[in-house]
């Protein structure tokens, strides 16, 4: 099928339009880039303020806070003057702005231990007549840190959120920290309680900065890093009143085979029996709400020594029903006599020496 001329003439004239309406950002885009550093290297200085610390799961070793970044460098190229301009700064916010009209350089805020991909809920960018320029993002990760629970349930946490400016090395990108933020932040975590999480306290909050080796694309370069680190302490009261307190009492009780007849060996042995069922399912229920580590905690070595302390019972139990049945019952009543404060007394040393030992003389691994 042809057109006649007029007909093909318009059709032309549109197309023509269209192309070259389309030809300005198809340009643009073929031109545009990630500018380099404004200078060698950029000095960027990073404030990170604690909004919330959300979750924390000891069984991952990850823990989930919402946080605000803020970064500031200075640009001459972005310079400007405020009256010709007629603003004192100039402004992009919002997901749009950001990534289709800001078109200078910024350094891309990895942080190196969060799981999966968090989520950024705002972010704003504002440039000064001197061309200093301000960035800030709101975020909630979840970050995967080490944990250090040998003192459980007496231990101090401390999480870490490792930043790093994706793709540039130290001869490109400096850290600095920026000391307004940090002292804005531990003031509202230490004013503000919702920083707190149930059973923990907030204690310190720091950012260093520092050069960390990489093998990222070059072995033999370095890369600006800095670490957000925050401290809480483990509110122990109510895993001493639910957990250790019952365990030390229901030990106790088990004491009362001392005052039994030496006779009466079924009822001492069951007694005793009941008291190690009991420590073993503790041992099920703490067991389930810790990590898979290798190493025994404060609350782990209690369990495993009230468990050894209940076993004697029943050798002890076991002894004098022997010597009563071979006629020595004197000897076997001052066995029983010994027991009723030898079992008290070692106990309870037991228990001042576990607690001396992993608070005092340990590292909290």
């Amino acid at each position: 099928m042809t057109f006649s001329y007029p007909i093909r003439r318009p059709l032309f004239a549109v197309l023509l339009v269209c192309l070259t309406f389309m030809g300005v950002p198809l340009a643009q885009a073929i031109e545009a880039g990630m500018p380099n550093p404004p200078s060698t290297p950029t000095k960027v200085r990073l404030g990170v303020f604690l909004a919330d610390i959300i979750d924390m799961d000891e069984m991952e070793e990850n823990f989930q806070i919402e946080m605000v970044l803020v970064a500031k460098w200075d640009d001459p190229s972005l310079a400007f003057d405020a009256e010709a301009e007629g603003t004192s700064q100039k402004l992009f916010q919002g997901q749009f702005q950001f990534n289709e009209v800001y078109a200078a350089w910024w350094p891309q805020l990895l942080i190196i231990n969060e799981v999966g991909t968090g989520d950024m809920n705002a972010v704003r960018i504002t440039i000064a007549p001197s061309g200093e320029v301000t960035y800030m993002e709101q975020r909630n990760v979840t970050l995967e840190t080490p944990m250090a629970l040998k003192r459980f349930p007496f231990d101090v946490q401390t999480l870490d959120a490792i930043i790093i400016p994706f793709g540039e090395y130290s001869d490109q990108v400096e850290f600095d920290v920026d000391p307004a933020i940090l002292e804005a932040s531990e003031e509202y975590a230490e004013v503000d309680k919702r920083v707190n999480i149930a059973q923990w306290e907030f204690v310190d909050l720091s950012l260093k900065v520092d050069d960390s080796a990489t093998a990222f694309l070059n072995d033999s370069k370095r890369i600006s890093k800095a670490v957000l680190s925050i401290t809480i302490k483990r509110v122990s009261t109510s895993i001493i009143w639910k957990v250790i307190l019952p365990l030390v009492i229901l030990v106790s009780l088990m004491w009362a085979v001392f005052w039994m007849d030496v006779t009466d060996l079924s009822d001492r042995l069951n007694i005793s029996f009941i008291g190690i069922l009991t420590i073993v399912a503790y041992q099920f229920l703490i067991d389930g709400e810790m990590p898979r580590i290798s190493y025994f905690t404060f609350t782990d070595s209690v369990l495993l020594f009230s468990f050894l302390v209940m076993c004697c019972t029943i050798y002890e139990s076991l002894i004098v029903c022997s010597l009563y049945q071979k006629n020595r019952e004197k000897l076997a009543l001052r066995i029983d006599k010994m027991a009723q404060w030898l079992f008290p007394v070692v106990y309870f040393a037991g228990l001042a020496l576990n607690y001396y030992y992993y608070l005092y003389l340990t590292k909290p691994v």
